[in-house]
């Protein structure tokens, strides 16, 4: 029997995902799929294999039975050793090199807006000093060996006796530098809310650093880590890191020449706000690429070799952006390639390290039964076109068509205009799988 071709996100690693097509439906077993996955993508080392799980938000479970992924589901690769491999699944793992470097070409990736044009090979622009999410909970790091030993002790003595520790110049030195370089694979420019977790997350690891007479038990500690951070960001633009240089005065315009006046900060969301040239890069390198971007942008089926251009001048596009800040009209004359679905989804994963729009879609998948029984209690006029809006849903079984109907039943919900909201509309039908597209204003 011959099942509907299904696609699936195949997660390599940390920086690296692929597309995988199954022409005759998604294998029978976990094994066929291992074995497939290992086929596409080049894989010849063990693994295991774990899925998206929308029951428990979107968090990654282990792979038990295909049942429990379905046609552009997500899969993920998680390496394991012979020590820790599972009892549970004939479920072979990957090694990291493997994982990072797949030998099957990922062009194919971008042909497909809907199903993974924000999945992106490893990207020309990450560096080791690319940024991560501020993580929800703060690891302490592990201090030098002398260090260690002194907060060993300390930590049993106020176990023992509620003694608290008054570090000595080295041991708060080390300390402080151990957390700031912590805080630097996050961001450069920490909030006051970040710093008291840092503090918390101190004291809780070594309550001997408990500042006695402190409301908080650690405000000295995170007024010695301001200063800290402020004379490493010093540091680090003398050693020309554009998250920093963009905020000295030699490198602001001249009607904003006072060091204190607009500090460029990355926004919440924003993880690779001003990153480095790649290596061997220089601006006058990427202005030539970006000149012949312009060129590209005008030949067909050339979406591979804009794709690869737009990663290798993101450092230089972004600088633009924070330090000049140009209006819309000018930066769209400069970078024409980016205003393109495609290139959207891109950017977005670039700068947030989020695929914009599977993850918009994933959350309007998760959320669609809520939404049904929200949109099933209207009634009125509203209702109505709601019951209207929703009838494909139960004539086709398409994951497209559902998304359709919920994003047009949510703006009728909301009293918006359908006509303001959906600028266009594609649907293209190939043999083995269809591709919808919306652009939203």
């Amino acid at each position: 029997m011959t099942h509907a071709p299904a696609i699936i996100k195949v997660i390599l690693g940390d920086n690296s995902s692929q597309r995988l097509n199954f022409q005759n439906g998604l294998p029978d077993s976990v094994s066929e799929l291992v074995t497939e996955v290992q086929r596409q993508c080049g894989i010849n080392t063990n693994f295991r294999l774990q899925f998206m799980d929308a029951l428990f938000g979107n968090e990654f479970l282990n792979l038990t039975s295909v049942n429990e992924i379905q046609d552009r589901g997500t899969v993920k690769l998680i390496p394991i050793t012979q020590a820790s491999a599972p009892q549970c699944a004939d479920i072979p793992s990957t090694s990291e090199t493997a994982l990072c470097n797949p030998s099957v070409d990922e062009t194919s990736s971008m042909s497909s807006v809907c199903v993974d044009t924000d999945t992106l090979s490893t990207t020309v622009f990450e560096t080791s000093s690319s940024r991560q999410f501020w993580p929800t909970f703060f690891h302490v790091p592990q201090f030098s060996f002398d260090a260690e030993l002194k907060l060993e002790r300390g930590n049993a003595a106020y176990k023992e006796k509620g003694t608290f520790l008054i570090p000595d110049p080295k041991l708060k030195s080390n300390i402080l530098e151990g957390l700031v370089q912590e805080i630097v694979k996050y961001k450069v420019y920490a909030t006051d809310k970040e710093f008291n977790i840092v503090g918390e997350a101190l004291i809780s690891k070594h309550p001997c650093l408990t500042e006695k007479g402190s409301l908080t038990g650690y405000a000295g500690w995170k007024a010695s880590l301001k200063n800290k951070l402020a004379i490493y960001r010093t540091h680090l633009r003398k050693l020309g890191c554009p998250e920093v240089l963009v905020n000295s005065v030699k490198h602001k315009p001249a009607d904003k020449a006072n060091a204190a006046a607009a500090i460029k900060k990355p926004r919440r969301s924003e993880v690779n706000y001003c990153p480095p040239h790649p290596t061997g890069e220089s601006d006058e390198s990427l202005e030539n690429l970006r000149v012949a971007l312009l060129s590209e942008v005008k030949k067909n089926n050339n979406r591979e070799v804009i794709r690869m251009k737009m990663e290798k001048t993101f450092s230089h596009r972004r600088y633009e952006v924070v330090r000049d800040t140009p209006m819309i009209q000018d930066f769209k004359a400069r970078w024409p390639a980016l205003f393109d679905v495609s290139e959207i989804n891109a950017e977005f994963k670039r700068i947030t390290t989020v695929a914009l729009q599977s993850r918009f879609l994933s959350q309007i998948d998760m959320l669609s039964d809520k939404l049904l029984k929200v949109f099933q209690k209207r009634g009125g006029q509203i209702g109505r076109r709601l019951q209207s809006i929703m009838e494909p849903m139960a004539q086709d079984d398409d994951v497209d068509v559902g998304r359709e109907c919920i994003i047009k039943g949510l703006c009728v919900y909301l009293n918006e205009d359908l006509g303001n909201l959906v600028k266009e509309y594609v649907y293209f039908r190939r043999s083995s799988w269809s591709w919808k597209a919306a652009r939203y204003q």
